[in-house]
């Protein structure tokens, strides 16, 4: 529950933060769902939906997405998509329903830096990085471990760097907030996951080689052990214990899946 005394269409960014620096009580709001999980007083609600922030644009290097862009948007781009094997359709398509991502925002999602983001998950799993409109271009990986301050996140870039990467997630039911969060990443026979949900921030853990993905054994020991790297807390969605336990069962089925994806060859 939230009440909000002046409601602010911003004509720019610039004009938006002058705002949002003023006081602490003044909010960029995006689709002005995540606001109401909290009680607070806003002074001034930003809104950001006049300004050219809601495509996905895509060259020969990368995806630029505006932080107007809908997780709707995400789950039905083609080209992004197509070219990460799914992962952002996968990533969301558990967030509440149709009618709630057609509003929520990837600025809204992102910048918060929300323990339980599927999405900031999703965007870890790649070569991303956010885009301050005073800090400029930071990796999602160092932004991720950021304070809050009161810049405003305008896009994110994703580079097309040709890895694989399979999202997976497990929830109580099927709308709620996830227990753990899991991207499985293969760059050639290096292999990374981010485990997020934890019920802290997602991270980043680099792994060895893993030199056959197809051998159970190998899959099951490389799971234990990059599992065993994350820190893990307790809340009402399970304990420590038990999010270390569906992180290894999750990233040995990221690498599954993956793996299966690959041409057919000769199980080592």
């Amino acid at each position: 529950m939230y009440t909000i005394k002046n409601y602010i269409m911003a004509d720019s960014l610039e004009q938006a933060y002058e705002l949002k620096k003023k006081s602490r009580n003044n909010v960029i709001i995006g689709g002005n769902l995540w606001l109401k999980m909290g009680n607070r007083n806003i002074l001034n609600a930003i809104d950001l939906s006049a300004l050219p922030l809601h495509q996905i644009e895509e060259d020969e290097e990368g995806f630029r997405i505006g932080c107007m862009v809908t997780l709707r948007d995400l789950e039905t781009h083609s080209g992004l998509n197509g070219y990460f094997g799914g992962l952002f359709r996968e990533a969301v398509k558990h967030i509440v329903g149709v009618q709630f991502r057609n509003c929520a925002t990837v600025g809204g999602s992102v910048f918060p830096r929300f323990g339980f983001s599927d999405v900031l998950t999703a965007f870890l799993a790649c070569d991303s990085y956010v885009e301050l409109y005073r800090g400029g271009r930071v990796p999602v990986n160092d932004f991720v471990k950021m304070p809050l301050d009161e810049d405003i996140l305008t896009h994110i870039y994703i580079k097309k760097d040709g890895r694989k990467v399979s999202y997976q997630s497990f929830r109580m039911t099927e709308t709620d907030f996830p227990s753990l969060t899991c991207a499985v990443i293969c760059r050639g026979d290096v292999w990374e996951a981010v485990i997020g949900a934890r019920p802290k921030r997602a991270a980043l853990y680099s792994g060895e080689k893993l030199t056959c993905p197809e051998n159970p054994e190998q899959r099951k020991q490389f799971a234990k052990n990059i599992a065993a790297m994350a820190d893990y807390g307790t809340n009402m969605r399970g304990s420590a214990e038990y999010r270390q336990c569906l992180a290894e069962v999750l990233i040995e089925r990221g690498i599954q899946v993956i793996s299966k994806e690959e041409t057919e060859g000769t199980p080592c």
